[in-house]
């Protein structure tokens, strides 16, 4: 039983060996050990090292020439003497054990340039210790060979993320159904060849989809439901995987919905199953979070009397208790593409509010007044002032103004009502390209400009402005009247000082 890493793509998938003896353009031969379709490659390694253990990681299809070989271990033409034969057999015999110890899958030999036969003492060795020996012909490079299997590789690659693309699609549109969670187990189930049952807090199994493979299979998953249910230890994993027989099973605790936990049962284990079960049970998280308390029920409760006519202040406390401190309304876009749902409610999360509009370009969460808002990593928010809820349309419309803003100065979030400066008033981008043209004139004196910007700052001082450049007054007054000149304009009037200053704070 071990707990799996979460990862956000599905791992390399290794590839069979098989597949590299079906390439026509490598012509390679199995020529000893255990049938190719048991035998799986997940790299190609070449040495000519007489022990290549400190060299392995297991998993290698191991390409050799045979120059390590000593010459007498290695000769098969005519009939080797009993001497020969002896020391030939002790060769390869651990030469093969090295291989299989360090994990290595197969053995390429290569016909050239050192021998023209594979030698039948390493054949015999292979067999003895069970590992696949392939003849790599003199025709076929070792790089190809090493090029081949990382083709296969990126293949099986492409493959496997194409699944996992398609199955989050599938399980995306599944949890819009009416009958969501249902939904979502049967095209888990579909997708995995699986026998997918969704626990609740108590242990009672509330739906389920798919066949189950084997009797057993759903008791032996409702125990393992119990590693990773909150309250069953102390730091309880999110998933745990366990066998039984032939069959696989996996256990994912859905996060922030009290206890309920995912439960899987499939007859093999693919690289990319963990990923595609990880984004069933965040969706499963989603819909079942609303079972756990009467939370669902009241916000429906309060929809259906706002629209007989009830007025928001008569329903705002089923939306949730504030204290009488109000709400604060959040609007949102993403930095990147459109808002979809899945990230709406994990935005809506992180505000610590259910309470969600997903718009065509916006998102708008109204969220609790003591549940400060803070910046989301990808998102950009504008925060209206806290209000009541008579006073809501004029929190929208203020969080959609400081959006704006946020925006349009690059800002992860703005507040209404906060006061920004000057400079924040125009877009970074904006203000700096009217910098560097404004100043343009100055660029080829580095000391001009710098005058320039310490007389602004000393509110056009000679004598201050000498002091801190460590230059005479006289030079000070040149280089600025240098300046009035090279920009065209009069440096007396405080429109022209302050339009300097905002782009020399820019540039």
């Amino acid at each position: 039983m071990s707990e799996p890493t979460t990862p956000s793509v599905p791992p390399t998938p290794p590839v069979p060996l098989s597949a590299l003896l079906a390439r026509d353009d490598l012509g390679l031969r199995q020529i000893a050990g255990p049938p190719a379709p048991d035998t799986v490659i997940h790299w190609a390694h070449t040495s000519e090292m007489a022990d290549p253990y400190p060299y392995l990681l297991g998993g290698e299809l191991l390409l050799t020439a045979g120059v390590h070989v000593p010459e007498a271990a290695g000769a098969d033409g005519g009939t080797p003497c009993s001497s020969e034969a002896e020391s030939s057999g002790e060769y390869f015999d651990d030469y093969v054990s090295r291989i299989v110890a360090a994990g290595g899958a197969a053995l390429g030999f290569g016909l050239a340039p050192v021998h023209d036969t594979v030698p039948r003492a390493l054949v015999a060795a292979c067999d003895a210790y069970g590992l696949p020996l392939l003849e790599v012909p003199p025709r076929t490079t070792f790089s190809g060979v090493a090029r081949a299997v990382w083709q296969l590789m990126a293949q099986a690659r492409l493959a496997e993320l194409r699944r996992v693309t398609e199955a989050q699609q599938s399980l995306a549109a599944a949890a819009s159904r009416p009958d969501p969670v249902p939904s979502v187990l049967r095209q888990l189930a579909q997708r995995l060849s699986a026998h997918a049952l969704l626990y609740a807090p108590d242990g009672t199994v509330i739906a389920s989809a798919g066949r189950a493979p084997v009797p057993g299979t759903q008791e032996a998953l409702r125990e393992l439901t119990g590693v990773v249910r909150p309250g069953t230890a102390r730091d309880a994993p999110a998933s745990a995987t366990d066998s039984l027989g032939d069959i696989q099973l996996a256990a994912y605790a859905l996060g922030g919905s009290g206890g309920f936990v995912l439960g899987v049962a499939t007859g093999r284990r693919e690289p990319a199953d963990h990923t595609i079960a990880s984004v069933a049970a965040v969706l499963l998280s989603l819909l079942t979070g609303e079972h756990q308390s009467g939370a669902g029920a009241a916000r429906s409760s309060a929809l259906v009397r706002l629209l007989l006519g009830a007025a928001p202040a008569e329903v705002a406390a089923l939306l949730g208790g504030t204290d009488g401190a109000g709400w604060l309304v959040v609007h949102a876009r993403p930095e990147n593409g459109t808002p979809d749902p899945v990230g709406a409610a994990a935005l809506g999360t992180a505000l610590g509010s259910p309470l969600i509009d997903l718009a065509r370009d916006v998102v708008r969460v109204l969220v609790p007044a003591g549940r400060e808002p803070a910046a989301q990593p990808g998102w950009t928010l504008g925060v209206g002032a806290p209000a009541g809820p008579a006073d809501w349309p004029s929190a929208d419309a203020q969080a959609a103004r400081a959006l704006a803003r946020a925006r349009a100065t690059r800002t992860p979030l703005v507040r209404h009502g906060a006061r920004p400066g000057l400079s924040e008033l125009v877009p970074r981008a904006d203000a700096e390209e009217h910098a560097r043209a404004l100043l343009a004139p100055l660029a080829a004196g580095p000391a001009l400009t710098e005058t320039l910007r310490t007389w602004l700052s000393l509110h056009g001082s000679w004598d201050r402005t000498a002091v801190a450049l460590d230059v005479h007054r006289n030079t000070v007054r040149q280089r600025i009247t240098r300046c009035a000149t090279l920009l065209d304009t009069d440096l007396d009037d405080p429109d022209v000082r302050m339009e300097l200053w905002f782009a020399l704070r820019r540039g």
